[in-house]
């Protein structure tokens, strides 16, 4: 009952004018940011991030997170009416999206991606809306050995989790490690890796890197593709809409597995994409109609837009509980959180009820709009597909530069980013994942400050990881997660391996 009093305060916060008005322009920028391959959820963030700086706080990160929604409903547009994804959790959504565009159930596609993505999203606020003070009641036996074994559970989830080589997950985070290790050192005061550049006293920063890492990468990637756009023109008859929300009710079960798989992904840092992917593989293996997969089955767009959107949202959880962000978007978050001057974590449930239920409300506004938005004007968005890439590309980098060049007003930052870009773009080539260097460079140095803290209080013993039954679990489970592809690699072996013939 606590949670549903504090939940209605949070409503009349988001049901102003002002906020609603913010909803509608946050939702319409998050579509075309998703429909536009090179921006994104991270990056369409963190390019509006400093128009939010004179604003409220409740109402800035409103208009961020709806933006957010928006992408997470854009990215399927392209993938279903042009086999383009425009975010990287929509590529399991072409798999079966686009053959039914195709043959001609382009708005049957469309509506229920739309439509699935809207439970996803609901459901995880759900979690949040019940889970989130319950988190943050607990966070608050938490110091500095268990926040490093929430922090090191946290890189060691991208390492036991991800698809691709854990060697090159590794590396990526590695390199995140170094990047925010530069600037001033903040136990001991000194300065690391400066080089003598009084612009990186503060270290990178992470919104330079991530606009980079994105936007100037998939740009490059893009270019050298030769990617085009174009397609036919796509409409949403209303008898269709209903027609397909029939449809929908008998893949409940499909639906829920999506919900759960989204939930879990997103609150430990699998991200939305692995979500997608993982709830389709499932989908197509508890289905009977397995064998159609790829061929057109609306089932196939179900399952990877719902996890996707489950992920996506559960995400904030932990950002808003933990401080700790979840996803690369959910990171970018985190970050304007802290310019604003407010801290994430578990007092901020007790400092700032307002702001977070204010916050909680309007995703379950949001998500409403943003499901009206997308189901009306798929036709204009669509429409922006037309226009040829030599034209688009232009416009994404000056609109990145400029997003860099506003965070500090600095040539220099500008510069960084197309540093960076080619980073991302040297990435993309050599098959390195681009999230676990983000989220090393914006946690890198917090772990290290938790870790150096616990060292001093605990004179240099490593045993305080394991001194409370609540930080060796958390300490153990990463431990698991970090070695778990040599244990998975061992288990294979040892079970595939031939009987021996008896003589």
């Amino acid at each position: 009952m606590e949670e549903i009093s504090a939940l209605i305060g949070g409503f009349k916060v988001a049901l102003s004018w002002y906020n609603l008005a913010l909803m509608f322009i946050g939702i319409l920028l998050g579509v075309i940011i998703g429909v536009l391959p090179g921006l994104g959820g991270a990056n369409g963030v963190a390019i509006l991030l400093p128009l939010t700086f004179s604003m409220p706080p409740t109402s800035a990160i409103i208009m961020l997170s709806c933006i957010y929604w928006g992408a997470l409903f854009g990215g399927a547009i392209t993938s279903i009416l042009f086999n383009i994804p425009g975010e990287p959790w929509s590529v399991a959504t072409t798999f079966d999206g686009h053959p039914m565009a195709q043959n001609g159930r382009a708005d049957e596609a469309l509506t229920a991606a739309f439509t699935s993505s809207f439970v996803g999203a609901f459901f995880a606020v759900l979690l949040i809306t019940f889970l989130a003070p319950v988190v943050a009641k607990f966070a608050l036996k938490f110091g500095p050995a268990e926040f490093f074994a929430v922090f090191f559970l946290t890189f060691a989830s991208f390492v036991g989790m991800g698809k691709g080589s854990p060697f090159k997950v590794l590396a990526a985070m590695t390199l995140g490690f170094v990047l925010g290790a530069v600037g001033l050192d903040k136990v001991t005061g000194s300065l690391r890796m400066t080089f003598g550049h009084t612009e990186l006293l503060s270290g990178f920063d992470f919104l330079v890197a991530v606009i980079g890492l994105f936007g100037i990468g998939e740009i490059l990637s893009s270019m050298e593709g030769g990617l085009k756009f174009g397609g036919a023109k796509a409409t949403i008859r209303l008898d269709a809409v209903f027609t397909t929300w029939k449809k929908l009710l008998k893949y409940w079960a499909t639906s829920l597995r999506s919900c759960l798989i989204g939930c879990w992904m997103g609150i430990t840092p699998g991200g939305a994409t692995p979500a997608s992917f993982m709830s389709y593989g499932l989908a197509k293996k508890f289905s009977p109609n397995g064998d159609n997969f790829g061929k057109g089955e609306i089932e196939g767009v179900i399952a990877p837009e719902t996890a996707a959107h489950a992920a996506g949202t559960a995400a904030l959880l932990p950002m808003l509980t933990l401080g700790i962000p979840g996803s690369p978007t959910a990171a970018v978050l985190l970050g304007g959180l802290m310019i604003w001057g407010l801290q994430p974590g578990p007092m901020l449930f007790v400092e700032q009820k307002d702001f977070v239920w204010g916050l909680i409300a309007s995703m379950y506004l949001g998500n409403v709009v943003g499901l009206i938005v997308v189901l009306t004007c798929v036709p204009l968005f669509a429409a922006i597909l037309r226009v040829p890439f030599s034209i688009i590309g232009p416009v994404i980098l000056v609109v990145c530069a400029i997003g860099a060049y506003t965070i500090h007003n600095s040539m220099f930052d500008v510069w960084l980013m197309l540093v960076f870009g080619l980073f991302g773009y040297l990435f993309q080539k050599l098959g390195y994942p681009l999230p676990p260097l983000v989220l090393a460079i914006v946690l890198g140095d917090k772990a290290e400050e938790a870790f150096r803290q616990a060292m001093l209080g605990s004179q240099g013993s490593m045993t305080i990881f394991w001194s409370n039954p609540l930080v060796a679990t958390i300490m153990t489970l990463g431990m698991i997660l970090l070695f778990w592809p040599i244990i998975s690699a061992l288990k294979e072996r040892v079970f595939s391996a031939p009987p021996t013939a008896k003589t």
